[in-house]
């Protein structure tokens, strides 16, 4: 009974120092108004936010993210699902602060078959902040639209950190998740809260180019296939046979038109490669070292501005997609597709700061803005829709999607229509 009471006593004890000591720490977070540590790599934040993401039911999941919410008074129901993401978004918000670049921590030996498994969760939590947004703003809470919105803004420039080119691409998507939403609920917003936006977009986390990835790329296939060819060519001095099998069984997973998948008809990678390599392991090397001429060819047209892009991209698509070289044509990654979505998004970024610069100073904040594509301010149009002056549109010069680039940003409420893309100006409620 006394080995009980001490015991008791003692764990009462370590009970009363436990609680002091946090009234301790949450009293010296007081005075230090409340800071958090910015030196942690943002990607612990996302990882940790990832895991506080709510584990929603298909039915609930399909209701926030399958069904058409704007122009349309949000229900009780939206406002409580889209809470559950709140721990999540106090981590996405505090690596928004992070002072250290991100790394996720990604190892690339595995070359081709390395999984990213942070892109999707990024982009999820992208649309999560779009939905958190637009019931802020139903509620009066500008501010915290605004800072969801830009600690997605820096997630989508943090996701293209580990150099791939989806990791860039999934940026650009993020990104015109955030552009859209501003054009779609600009007259939600007050010029002081669309300045901090404009302002915090000027100073967000460098983006990640289209360009920079083809290093990765290269690293990622190219050269991690031919150290692999190396090794096995050691491992079995004077059976090339056996080298033969090894590479096939490297490579067996690769292209499109692999045992099994896509068209029946045509060749594995693995039959064209040991047809064009003549049978032989230094054939394969041979084909992967002719191949690392369009690498370097292909990061110097992807830094080419955009006129000089359109030019030299349509003969070196051409040259790959004729090449008899099986690597070329299953590997080379379609920048002739990719690239025009970065100019796109170039454009829509400017194209916000050039909004908010003309809801803020009139005609002459409009035309401080100049076009990436057209030396120029955008063009400026009034945006009729159903009879009714809804907003302005701006128009970039640049056209390299087979569609006017446009964002038109609503100083009206109304029945909803998109604001961008191929689709833009037409009707959204269905």
């Amino acid at each position: 009974a006394d080995w009980t009471a001490n015991f008791e006593n003692t764990v009462k004890t370590m009970k009363s120092i436990c609680l002091l000591l946090l009234i301790a720490v949450g009293a010296i977070a007081f005075v230090n108004g409340g800071e958090f540590r910015t030196d942690i790599n943002p990607a612990m934040y996302y990882y940790q936010g990832f895991i506080l993401s709510p584990d929603l039911s298909k039915a609930d999941r399909d209701y926030l993210f399958e069904k058409e919410w704007r122009g349309q008074k949000l229900p009780a129901r939206f406002g409580e699902l889209v809470s559950r993401y709140d721990n999540q978004f106090k981590l996405v918000r505090q690596a928004a602060q992070a002072t250290v670049p991100c790394d996720w921590g990604i190892d690339m030996s595995p070359g081709p078959a390395t999984l990213l498994p942070h892109l999707a969760r990024c982009r999820g939590s992208a649309q999560a902040a779009r939905l958190r947004s637009m019931w802020a703003l139903q509620n009066g809470r500008q501010a915290e639209a605004r800072e969801d919105l830009l600690a997605a803004l820096t997630l989508g420039r943090n996701a293209s950190r580990d150099g791939t080119m989806i990791a860039a691409l999934v940026q650009i998507a993020i990104e015109n998740i955030v552009c859209s939403f501003v054009a779609e609920n600009f007259h939600q917003f007050s010029p002081g809260t669309l300045k901090q936006i404009s302002d915090q977009f000027a100073v967000a986390p460098p983006r990640g180019t289209l360009a920079a990835c083809i290093a990765m790329e290269k690293t990622s296939f190219l050269d991690w296939l031919v150290d692999k060819i190396v090794a096995l060519q050691k491992q079995n001095p004077g059976d090339d046979a056996r080298v033969m099998a090894g590479i096939r069984e490297v490579i067996s997973g690769f292209g499109s038109g692999d045992e099994g998948q896509g068209n029946p008809a045509k060749p594995s990678l693995w039959e064209q490669v040991n047809k064009a390599a003549r049978g032989k392991s230094e054939g394969v090397l041979e084909l992967l070292r002719d191949e690392e001429a369009l690498y370097q060819r292909m990061a110097v047209i992807m830094a080419l501005p955009q006129s000089e892009f359109d030019t030299q991209v349509k003969q070196f698509s051409a040259e790959v997609e004729s090449s008899a070289n099986p690597f070329v044509t299953e590997t080379i990654p379609a920048v002739q597709k990719a690239r025009p979505k970065e100019f796109a998004v170039m454009a829509h970024l400017a194209m916000v700061r050039a909004a908010v610069e003309y809801k803020l100073r009139g005609e002459a904040g409009l035309k401080s803005v100049i076009d990436p594509y057209g030396q120029a301010p955008f063009s400026f149009a009034r945006f009729i829709f159903e009879g009714v002056d809804r907003g302005f549109e701006l128009k970039s010069a640049y056209d390299g999607r087979d569609f006017p680039e446009v964002l038109i940003f609503v100083e009206k409420d109304g029945s909803p229509f998109y604001v961008t893309g191929p689709k833009a100006g037409q009707s959204a409620s269905k």
